[in-house]
């Protein structure tokens, strides 16, 4: 009878920097200096969006308590309903196991239901992929030229 294989080494859990600030250091930012993020109705579970966060913006998001996106085509902060009034009260700020994917959960507001995506729809997730093809499977909850005027 052989001997038992050993056993893998158990992953230790990576200590997370004290110091008020350095929370931060422990997100893996990507070469831009930007960290993915997904926002996830509290309430409901349902996936919101997806965006971008630097250094600041999650700085920001984490004291204000309201989301704050890094936009990559303005390159420039943006409070999430600084144009539309439909801002992210944040309740929780999650990082993945790989400390490369922000998950928050926001409580959307605005409108009764939440709008997220700036086409007037609850999420931005609302294009289904059913024979082949696209096809919007959520409605518009208001028209966008309304929105943003």
């Amino acid at each position: 009878m052989s001997d038992p294989l050993p056993s893998p080494p158990v992953p230790q859990p990576q200590p997370v920097p004290s110091s008020s600030a350095d929370w931060l250091d422990a997100v893996r930012w990507d070469a831009d200096g930007l960290v993915p993020v997904i926002a996830q109705e509290r309430h409901t579970g349902d996936v919101l969006m997806f965006a971008y966060m630097n250094r600041e913006a999650l700085r920001l998001t984490a004291e204000r308590r309201q989301a704050v996106y890094f936009s990559r085509s303005r390159q420039r902060l943006w409070h999430k309903g600084e144009e539309s009034g439909h801002f992210q009260q944040v309740h929780d700020i999650r990082l993945d196991c790989d400390a490369d994917v922000v998950l928050i959960k926001v409580t959307q507001l605005g409108h009764e239901p939440g709008i997220a995506c700036h086409t007037g729809r609850h999420s931005c997730f609302f294009q289904r992929l059913e024979g082949g093809q696209w096809h919007d499977v959520e409605p518009v909850l208001k028209d966008p030229q309304a929105i943003y005027r």
